[in-house]
């Protein structure tokens, strides 16, 4: 009888610790605050996440996301894999540090830049199949009378993707049982609207090659496009190309 007595009494008091003393230590940890970075403004498919596009706010542990990130830093300078809304928090699978696939590059045109594709003729106009996302090249022009230059308006040109005659992007081109893989017919590049009506001019009247002129990380790549925006905003397109 002493010892159930005992055990009641054990038990009495580990309910009143439980009640008093660990339960709100409980709650007190699961309501302490961690800094997150959430959204303050919609990020379309594939656009490049600016430091007015998020905020840092605190928010209780116990509502954090998963892979929530924490620092702007980790975001700022990324792109978005996806619509991203305003009130989103930033999680790791929402960024990333390339934007390089077709789907990501249509996915963030916003007007000042266009899609244009232009055709291959052989096939070492197309860098005999060596061409990636991303990279950036230099568009040779032969006119009819074989006369071949750069344009100065297409000296730095992105490449959004390669297509085969079936319409497979460079990204999900399947290798052939043989080892193969069936080779590009169209270049698809991002220009300006300025860029784009010389390419069509040309398409019809010349033959086009491309060279590679750098691949490698973005914000080198953006160097070489900028200075190519910086070139035509300073000069008149047509009077330039006919320079060289």
């Amino acid at each position: 009888m002493k010892n159930r007595t005992a055990i009641g009494i054990v038990c009495i008091i580990l309910s009143v610790a439980v009640t008093f003393l660990v339960s709100p230590l409980v709650n007190n940890i699961s309501d302490k605050k961690t800094e997150v970075v959430r959204f303050i403004t919609d990020v379309s498919h594939g656009a490049e996440i600016k430091d007015t596009d998020i905020e840092v706010v605190k928010i209780s542990n116990s509502a954090l996301p998963d892979n929530v990130i924490k620092d702007k830093k980790m975001v700022v300078g990324k792109y978005a894999t996806a619509d991203i809304f305003k009130g989103d928090f930033a999680t790791e699978n929402k960024v990333t540090d390339n934007a390089n696939t077709s789907k990501d590059v249509l996915s963030s045109l916003k007007g000042d830049k266009v899609a244009m594709s232009i055709t291959i003729n052989s096939f070492a106009g197309g860098l005999s199949g060596k061409l990636e996302n991303g990279d950036i090249v230099s568009i040779c022009v032969t006119d009819k009378d074989d006369n071949t230059e750069i344009p100065s308006s297409l000296k730095y040109v992105k490449v959004i993707t390669t297509t085969t005659s079936g319409g497979i992007d460079e990204n999900d081109v399947i290798q052939n049982e043989d080892g193969s893989f069936e080779l590009p017919t169209t270049i698809t590049v991002l220009v300006s609207v300025e860029q784009a009506k010389v390419l069509a001019n040309y398409e019809e009247s010349a033959v086009m090659h491309v060279a590679l002129v750098y691949r490698g990380d973005d914000a080198t790549a953006n160097k070489f496009l900028n200075a190519q925006d910086e070139f035509i905003a300073k000069n008149n397109i047509s009077e330039a190309d006919k320079n060289g």
